[in-house]
């Protein structure tokens, strides 16, 4: 308990001593901060890619056969699902609500009716095949780690029993490895805090003008990821019998890092911790689950997604009929799963949309800067979104096994 009442104190006084050196706008300062935060973001892509791959891997050999995959695959997607169609919903809602594109257009235009251009999404299933194995892990290609993961896994099923027991002790051993490593994130997160938070703090001070629709446009997108990580998560963790305030709790400190490093792939090491030791989720579980979850459950891209096109489309006077509003919020959620924790994914499948529809982006040059600590709260929706999915699918296993039990 004083080991953690002691990295919370750290961790505080890393935000507020951030809060103040961004403030002074010192170059030396800032210049630090820089190369702190690049080489913490550095070391954690380091490790991000082995942990994918590892903890998906060993999970699927330490499987007994197909039907417990096909079972935890099948629930981690219905609640990825549920949640991400959510989230887009309540920004539909709130967007009608709130009219933040309303008043004289800046310029009308009309735009291309056609089901959108389809490129960047044949570009992303090209990308989950890799040409070759080590390429997914040089250029970071998650969904492509993801794709070998499974592979691996399901062919390692059809082996005789001793191979696969070879396997699964070698690689089981190797994840265990990589996990140690992790943690030194946790003994350096507060350094990394205040760089991030110092960073963050200087560019919010560099971009001080905001204007009354950008403002209402703001007010949307966070309060549609607040909606979700407020009220429809936790009734989620409610309606199966789970205290959210509990996995709140053991989650914080995955979601402190979430929030500053922007990052739900980075923050994968810190997320399984928190699951394993604080929430204690099933090791096998949390293994699939978290990092399935960090690929395709993007709950604030989506609704980043649908309010941005809404907006910069309304904005140059275009306007949507019941059905097509409908339908932005299922390709919002299509793009925010395929979106795969992509830096800035969110903001350029963003502008994809609005040049495929043939509506100017000039009015995303406004939004950009605000863009980062829109990004922030969006990361720490999506890494709360991840772990309450996992502590969902945990607890309906475990019943099930209760049940088998009795």
């Amino acid at each position: 308990m004083n080991k953690i009442v002691n990295s919370y104190i750290f961790i505080l006084a890393a935000i507020l001593l951030g809060i103040f050196t961004g403030l002074l706008h010192q170059p030396i300062i800032l210049q630090t901060a820089e190369v702190v935060s690049l080489l913490l973001t550095n070391f954690l892509k380091f490790i991000t890619a082995p942990i994918i791959f590892l903890s998906i891997f060993s999970t699927l050999l330490g499987m007994n056969g197909f039907g417990e995959m096909k079972t935890l695959g099948k629930r981690v997607f219905k609640y990825t699902i549920i949640t991400t169609l959510f989230a887009a919903s309540t920004a539909l809602i709130l967007f009608i609500l709130v009219e933040p594109g309303s008043g004289s257009p800046i310029e009308a235009v009309d735009w291309d009716h056609s089901l959108l251009n389809q490129t960047s999404y044949i570009s992303f299933f090209i990308n989950i095949v890799p040409s070759n194995f080590v390429q997914a892990f040089v250029e970071n290609n998650v969904i492509g780690i993801v794709f070998i993961s499974f592979l691996f896994g399901i062919a390692a099923q059809r082996l005789p029993s001793e191979n696969k027991q070879v396997l699964n002790q070698f690689f089981s051993s190797a994840f265990k490895l990589i996990l140690k490593i992790t943690e030194f994130v946790i003994l350096v997160m507060p350094f990394g805090i205040w760089a991030f938070v110092t960073l963050f703090v200087e560019e919010m001070r560099n971009n001080a003008s905001q204007f009354k629709n950008i403002l209402l446009y703001l007010s949307v997108v966070l309060g549609a990821n607040l909606i979700q990580g407020v009220i429809v998560i936790p009734l989620m963790l409610k309606s199966k019998g789970i205290a959210p305030l509990r996995v709140f709790k053991g989650a914080s400190k995955a979601l402190l890092l979430a929030f500053f490093s922007k990052s739900s792939n980075a923050t994968l090491p810190v997320t399984l911790q928190c699951a394993e030791n604080e929430l204690q989720i099933k090791p096998k579980i949390a293994h699939f689950s978290l990092p399935l979850c960090t690929t395709i459950n993007m709950n604030g891209c989506a609704a980043f997604i649908l309010t941005t096109v809404l907006f910069v489309s309304t904005m140059h006077g275009i306007t949507f009929s019941v059905w097509q509003l409908g339908l932005w919020v299922i390709l919002a959620t299509i793009a925010a799963i395929g979106n795969a924790g992509v830096p800035m994914g969110c903001f350029f499948l963003s502008s994809a949309f609005l040049l495929a529809m043939g509506v100017p982006i000039n009015m995303l040059g406004i939004i950009l800067p605000f863009y980062a600590f829109l990004d922030m709260v969006e990361t720490a929706l999506n890494v709360w979104s991840d772990i309450a999915v996992t502590a969902v699918v945990d607890k309906e296993v475990k019943q099930e096994i209760e049940v088998l039990s009795t």
